[in-house]
């Protein structure tokens, strides 16, 4: 079985360890653990891994945020997959740090990167996973809080967290969707 895990996220340097960029930074590490080297792609830097007898093609759109499912399109269609078999990764300002959640599917909830992915599929029945980066922020400073570094506090956790992340990814392909939302959604 393969899947495809699109991990959303800005590139360029000044926007690397920053709350937007969760979905790049879970798939990074992916990468390390099961020793895949990321390459240029069409729309993306692409990579491959396998893991208990499953391959997990891991996408990190280089279109920016605003046109992620140029990259989506792509690579659902080039690998015949159904959006069923796909997981995206993304950060939501509406759950609070550190909680993760997962979904058959779901609104946009404002989030630019799912709204084009939306608008690419022409629907919104996609598995994704939610990853809380809190609303610590004053009323209109939305985008810069996305934009900016995790603060001390949530470094400190924030290798743990990205692991189970990860975790998250790899049962969403070995044990289903739904045991892996029962595993790893958290109050």
């Amino acid at each position: 079985m393969k899947y495809l895990i699109v991990g959303l996220g800005n590139i360029g340097p000044e926007y690397a360890d920053t709350r937007h960029n969760i979905g790049f930074m879970v798939l990074d590490y992916l990468a390390r653990k099961y020793e895949g080297k990321f390459e240029v792609g069409r729309h993306a830097f692409v990579t491959e891994i396998k893991t208990k007898g499953r391959t997990f093609v891991l996408v990190k759109p280089t279109t920016y945020m605003n046109l992620s499912g140029k990259a989506v399109g792509h690579y659902l269609n080039s690998l015949k997959l159904p959006p069923e078999q796909m997981l995206v990764i993304t950060d939501d300002l509406a759950i609070p740090f550190g909680k993760l959640r997962m979904r058959t599917k779901g609104s946009a909830g404002g989030h630019n990167g799912l709204k084009h992915i939306e608008e690419t599929l022409g629907h919104n029945n996609y598995p994704r996973l939610r990853f809380g980066v809190g609303d610590n922020f004053h009323k209109g400073k939305q985008v810069d809080y996305v934009l900016s570094k995790f603060s001390d506090d949530e470094q400190a956790e924030l290798q743990t967290l990205i692991e189970k992340s990860a975790d998250a990814v790899i049962a969403f392909g070995t044990i289903g969707l739904e045991r892996a939302m029962n595993q790893y959604n958290t109050k």
